[in-house]
C-alpha cells in the first residue's frame, strides 16, 4: 500500500507557473519516403501509394517508367514526418524530427529520409526535412516464422533533421500588454501574481483578468520588452493551496491525499470474513459379515473465520497526519483503504473531492 501526501506550498517563479500568451510552439507534419532499407520496406501489394510516391519522385528527375511496370520496392517505406517548431524559430535554424512508418514496413533501421516538406495547419511549408534515421528498436525473424522485436523499429528520429524555412508570426512585440496564463486555473494564485508584480514594478501595472490570465503593461520597444519580461518571470509567487482532493489509482493501489483533506467525527470498523471449503474423499468399509461393498464417500468441511478489526474513531477535524496514522495502525490493505475512503465520502465525513483513476 502506498499513501502519499502533498507537501506545503512553496514560492515559485512566475516562469514556472505560467506561460506568455502568444509565445508557443507549432506542430508540423509531412509525408515522405525512406530509402536504403535492408529488405524491410513496404510491400507493394499492400501499400500501393508507396509505389505511386516513388514514381512521382522519379518523374521529377526526368525518369519515366514504362506503363504497367510492376516492381518490388523492398528497400523503400512511406513515412509520416512530424516536428515541433519552437516559438521564435528563425529561418536557417534546425529542429528535430520524428519519422514513423505508415504502411507495413518492418523496420526503418539504416534508412535515409529523402527531401520532405513540413507544413503547418495553414498548409504553408515551414521546414524541410532530410537525413539518416536513428532507430532505437530492432527485430529478427527466422524462416519458421519465429521472430523477436525489441522496442519499436518502425519509428525513428533525426536530430536537427529539418531546416526552418519560414518564421511563424506572433504577437509578442505588437501587443500593448503581456498576458501571463497560469498552467492551472486558480483565482487566488492569479491575485497573488498580480500583487507581486505591482509590488516590484508599481501599482496598477498588473491586473488579473480571470482565474488564468494576468495582463501586465509592457514597454513598446522590443529590446526593452525582453529585458522587462526577464525581470518579471523571475519574481517569486506563493501559489494558492490546492483544493482538498483524494486521488485513488485502483490499478496500482496508490492513494494520494491532499494537504487540506479533513475528516469530521466518525467511527469506522472494517473487517473481512473468510470462508474455507475443504473437500476430501473417505473410504467406507463395511463389516466383515455385512453384505456390502467398499465405496468412496466425499467429506466436506466448511470453516468460517471472521477477522476481528477494532473500531477506530476520528476526533473532530483531524489532520492529514491523523488520517494516515489511523489507517496504518489498523493495517488496512489498499483495497480496504479505498473502501473506507469511499464510505467516508458517502457518509459526508470526508471533506474532499474523491477521484478514482
Amino acid at each position: 500500500m502506498q499513501i502519499l501526501w502533498l507537501p506545503l506550498a512553496q514560492a515559485d517563479r512566475i516562469k514556472d507557473l505560467t506561460n506568455v500568451q502568444g509565445v508557443r510552439a507549432n506542430q508540423l507534419i509531412g509525408y515522405g519516403l525512406v530509402v536504403g532499407l535492408d529488405g524491410s520496406g513496404d510491400k507493394t501489394n499492400q501499400a500501393p501509394f508507396t509505389t505511386q510516391s516513388f514514381n512521382a519522385m522519379l518523374k521529377q528527375f526526368g525518369i519515366t517508367l514504362p506503363p504497367g511496370s510492376n516492381f518490388q520496392l523492398k528497400n523503400v517505406a512511406a513515412v509520416a514526418v512530424s516536428a515541433e517548431l519552437p516559438a521564435f524559430a528563425k529561418p536557417g535554424q534546425k529542429i528535430d524530427i520524428t519519422v514513423s512508418s505508415i504502411a507495413d514496413a518492418k523496420s526503418l533501421r539504416g534508412g535515409s529520409l529523402l527531401l520532405t516538406p513540413l507544413k503547418g495547419i495553414d498548409g504553408k511549408i515551414y521546414a524541410i526535412a532530410q537525413g539518416n534515421l536513428i532507430v532505437g528498436g530492432f527485430g529478427a525473424e527466422g524462416r519458421d516464422g519465429s521472430k523477436v522485436t525489441v522496442n519499436i523499429p518502425s519509428v525513428g528520429r533525426i536530430p536537427n533533421g529539418a531546416l526552418v524555412e519560414r518564421a511563424t508570426p506572433n504577437t509578442f512585440a505588437s501587443s500593448e500588454t503581456i498576458i501571463f496564463n497560469l498552467h492551472k486555473a486558480d483565482f487566488t494564485t492569479a491575485k497573488r501574481l498580480a500583487y507581486s508584480i505591482n509590488q516590484l514594478v508599481g501599482p496598477n501595472t498588473a491586473k488579473p483578468l480571470d482565474a488564468v490570465s494576468i495582463s501586465v503593461q509592457a514597454p513598446s520597444d522590443t529590446g526593452s520588452r525582453v529585458e522587462y519580461l526577464s525581470l518579471l518571470e523571475n519574481i517569486e509567487v506563493m501559489p494558492a493551496e490546492a483544493a482538498a482532493k483524494v486521488i485513488i489509482n485502483s490499478r496500482t493501489g496508490t492513494i494520494v491525499v491532499g494537504q487540506n483533506v479533513r475528516v469530521f467525527p466518525v467511527a469506522i470498523t472494517h473487517g473481512s470474513m473468510t470462508v474455507t471449503v475443504d473437500e476430501s474423499l473417505a473410504v467406507s468399509q463395511p463389516n466383515p459379515l455385512a453384505d456390502g461393498q467398499t465405496v468412496v464417500v466425499p467429506e466436506t468441511a466448511i470453516d468460517v473465520e471472521e477477522e476481528l478489526v477494532p473500531m477506530f474513531k476520528f476526533a473532530p477535524g483531524p489532520t492529514l497526519d491523523d488520517v494516515v496514522r489511523a489507517v496504518n495502525e489498523v493495517g488496512a490493505a489498499p483495497g480496504d483503504v479505498m473502501a473506507i475512503l469511499e464510505a467516508l465520502k458517502q457518509a459526508g465525513a470526508l471533506r474532499a473531492e474523491l477521484i478514482v483513476i
